[in-house]
């Protein structure tokens, strides 16, 4: 079993920067992969990124242009999110998603954390 809790989330200005963590604990190889979705209000959850132990990363259409990056720390078991040139769109729920295989598919990840707001507003 591996237990997931997101921090870093907050209230940000528009154009701002964020970076939100996810720590692991369990055993280490159900969370070699690790990713990011959020739920944005009326919206379902989207994938956003993910990254192996490798340092393999799967980018999502929005993650590919470059406004967020995933690194992740093994020796920690955490995740980072690293999230610049917030714009209101960007404010959801951000999931940290753990599982054994890199993956873009909510289905692939066993595990997950409760979620961490993130609203950009002025």
């Amino acid at each position: 079993q591996v237990q997931l809790v997101e921090s870093g989330g907050g209230l940000v200005q528009p154009g701002g920067s964020l970076r939100l963590s996810c720590a692991a604990s369990g055993r280490a190889e159900d969370s070699n992969a690790m990713a990011w979705f959020r739920q944005a209000p009326g919206k379902s959850r989207e994938f956003v990124i993910a990254i192996d132990t490798r340092g393999t990363k799967i980018n999502s259409k929005e993650s590919a242009k470059g406004r967020f990056t995933i690194s992740k720390d093994n020796a920690k078991s955490t995740a980072y999110l690293q999230m610049i040139s917030l714009k209101p769109e960007d404010t959801a729920v951000y999931f940290c998603a753990a599982g054994p295989t890199l993956s873009s598919v909510e289905g692939a990840f066993p595990y997950w954390g409760r979620g961490t707001q993130v609203t950009v507003s002025s």
